[in-house]
């Protein structure tokens, strides 16, 4: 479901600091910080500059999930001891159950990262599946996975919550 903060935040319009107004002219899109992104004008939307930040930031985020996995197998075959006492062993095989669960999720977002990292190789990331309007910069720099506007993802979540899934 949308949050309803991150909702208003996306749709405020950006008061641009005239420092940073400017800033993105003279810098890569690997060195834009978010603020220079959001203070870049709407005639620049997803230029280069755009792409390679959002190309940096999900290759970030890709490189952080893989990293965790690497260690929730390590944590896994250290916790192999066998432990007498029911209940200890309830809690280690429940915080197992909790990790893997939390690691499947990860799989997923892996997988949603790699269809965003083709989407910026094809040209099309950034602007909506459903309706091929811009998604926003608000929108993108909080969930860089996004393929809806904030508008169509309303509608799919209120066609879910109607009639089901």
């Amino acid at each position: 479901m949308v949050d309803p903060i991150l909702a208003d935040a996306v749709k405020a319009p950006q008061k641009s600091d005239p420092k940073l107004a400017n800033a993105w002219k003279s810098k890569s899109g690997r060195e834009l910080t978010e603020a220079e992104v959001l203070a870049m004008p709407d005639s620049e939307y997803m230029n280069d500059k755009q792409l390679e930040f959002f190309r940096v930031k999900l290759q970030t985020l890709k490189d952080d999930l893989l990293s965790n996995a690497g260690e929730t197998t390590e944590h896994l075959r250290e916790d192999t001891t066998i432990v007498p006492d029911p209940a200890d062993r309830a809690t280690i095989e429940e915080e197992h159950a909790l990790e893997l669960r939390t690691r499947d999720r990860e799989r997923k977002l892996l997988k949603k990262i790699s269809q965003s990292l083709a989407r910026i190789d094809a040209g099309d990331y950034g602007f909506c599946d459903e309706t091929g309007e811009p998604i926003g910069l608000g929108r993108l720099i909080a969930r860089p996975t996004a393929t809806l506007s904030l508008e169509a993802q309303q509608r799919r979540e209120l066609k879910q919550k109607m009639f089901g899934d």
